[in-house]
């Protein structure tokens, strides 16, 4: 019989060590995507999950921290947990790692920081108190999506 791998008899086998067969399989794609691929990603969830009031800002020229940051409103706690969470299982399924969360307990202010897009999901109240547009945006226009 040899090595011990093989069976006899009518259909000859090759027994495969179980060792390779827990392994995960790979990401489909190692590219990360790009800021204008992931703000598309978060602004199409965020339309999908009836977010209210996005407004994307440009930080390129002003800030090493990120390129782009949306800021938008969900109208309850739960609605702004749930918009959060599904922004990032969509950023997960495009292959980001990394991403940091702040804020989920709660549900008043959620910050899912992707590396080269920053979100902020408030609820109404609480947008209306830390007025992030007027601070980032600098006498600048910044976007508003529809909604």
């Amino acid at each position: 019989m040899g090595s011990g791998t093989e069976r006899e008899g009518p259909l000859s086998t090759v027994t495969i060590p179980r060792g390779s067969a827990s392994r995960s399989p790979d990401l489909v794609s190692k590219v990360r995507p790009d800021a204008n691929e992931t703000l598309r990603i978060v602004l199409s969830r965020l339309d999908e999950m009836k977010a209210e009031d996005t407004t994307t800002i440009d930080l390129r020229a002003d800030s090493a921290i990120a390129d782009y940051m949306v800021v938008t409103s969900g109208r309850s706690n739960r609605h702004v947990g749930a918009v959060a969470d599904r922004v990032l299982e969509d950023l997960r399924d495009a292959g980001l790692t990394g991403l940091r969360v702040e804020g989920m307990p709660h549900c008043d202010w959620v910050l899912i920081d992707a590396c080269d897009v920053i979100v902020h999901v408030f609820r109404p109240e609480v947008r209306a108190f830390y007025n992030l547009e007027k601070m980032w945006s600098r006498g600048r226009v910044a976007t508003r999506q529809a909604s």
